[in-house]
């Protein structure tokens, strides 16, 4: 079963049991006695990983990749969040992951009419919409090491990328298998496994409590990490738009500042999902960046596609999710520009990133310390 058909699958079963007003325990589907491990004890929705456990040998006469039971699917919070220790499925890139702590963060949505609608010029001169944000859900987690590689939506296993304190100004340090996912993004599961994710920080940062529920709780180091990081881990805004029905979705992360030739460097991270809201099959192509920073300066920035890919954006594959990195020489800015997409025709269409700043943690002076308590 690909990708889109599992998570196709995996939606029809949540849409049916809604339907039909069934308690999320009622078996709707039994994996195969001879595949994969023994189902979970008890009667209950099997959570598939959407990625493979294996190949399939072509004597099998069955070709693709086989789902793995993970566990028990919970019917999703439609109210509220989810609490640290939280599994989960991505509903959109597949992977098994695990909840550390919550953000809110504030959501611009140029797709939802703001009461206010008159145009807006920035300080560059870009006339866009004036949107309001509103307060949104999203959650710090980890990625389950194993499913990784096989992210193919991804251009990297998404990492958490900060400027220590360390001697060498240039350095750049990353953990990676850290994303922020939001609260629509989460299919919950429970799992009897007291290691269900494989990830080195794992067990450093969250413990098994049978009392609890989720039965996973977050160790003091966590909690130290999460306060001493703060600034850096911190998402604070999210930026969508909608064009020809593609969308955008933008989140700018500080990442630091470091001090060269006699001036102040100001480093961000940007982080944005693609996704094709249409059954028709769309290629990226180029990319239209326009960066100002506060100093005055106004960079136009052109080239082939995204981080040396051409993704293509499908029914079977509808996202894709990149990060980058931009330094400015004064503390804030903002970005905004154009991603060029062709049709099967061969025709073209641009497609809005919605314009977003990029602001420093100025009042914070104790720079990122990674993994060091």
């Amino acid at each position: 079963m690909s990708g889109g058909a599992a998570r196709r699958y995996v939606a029809a079963a949540l849409s049916r049991c809604r339907a039909r007003g069934l308690p999320l325990w009622e078996p709707l589907w039994e994996p195969p006695p001879a595949r994969g491990p023994r189902p979970l004890s008890g009667r209950g929705v099997a959570a598939l990983s959407l990625l493979p456990r294996r190949h399939l040998s072509s004597r099998n006469r069955l070709e693709g990749k086989v789902l793995e039971t993970v566990g028990v699917f919970e019917a999703p919070k439609q109210h509220g969040k989810y609490e640290t220790g939280q599994l989960f499925l991505h509903s959109v890139f597949g992977y098994r992951g695990i909840v550390l702590f919550p953000w809110q963060a504030r959501l611009y949505d140029r797709d939802v009419a703001s009461p206010v609608t008159e145009k807006s010029e920035n300080a560059a001169g870009h006339g866009s919409k004036e949107v309001k944000g509103k307060t949104h859900t999203y959650y710090q987690v980890l990625i389950d090491a194993r499913d990784c590689p096989h992210i193919s939506q991804r251009s990297q296993t998404e990492a958490v990328t900060f400027l220590a304190n360390h001697d060498d100004s240039r350095a750049l340090y990353a953990i990676p298998g850290l994303d922020y996912v939001s609260h629509e993004d989460i299919l919950p599961y429970s799992s009897t496994d007291q290691v269900p994710i494989q990830h080195e920080l794992f067990e450093r940062f969250l413990m098994y409590d049978q009392t609890k529920v989720p039965p996973f709780v977050a160790r003091d180091t966590l909690c130290a990490w999460q306060e001493k990081n703060h600034p850096w881990l911190e998402l604070s805004d999210v930026h969508r738009e909608t064009t020809e029905n593609i969308r955008v979705t933008v989140i700018p992360f500080y990442m630091g500042m470091r001090e060269a030739q006699n001036s102040h460097v100001y480093w961000w991270r940007y982080c944005i999902r693609l996704e094709n809201l249409d059954s028709e099959v769309v290629q990226l192509r180029e990319r239209h960046w326009r960066i100002f920073s506060l100093s005055g300066t106004l960079e136009t920035v052109r080239g082939r596609g995204v981080v040396g890919r051409e993704p293509v954006l499908s029914k079977e594959q509808p996202a894709f999710q990149y990060s980058s990195h931009v330094s400015l020489q004064a503390s804030s800015g903002h970005m905004w520009g154009t991603f060029r997409f062709e049709r099967p025709d061969g025709s073209h269409f641009d497609v809005r990133i919605p314009p977003f700043s990029l602001e420093s943690n100025k009042d914070e002076k104790t720079p990122p310390s990674g993994l060091h308590w």
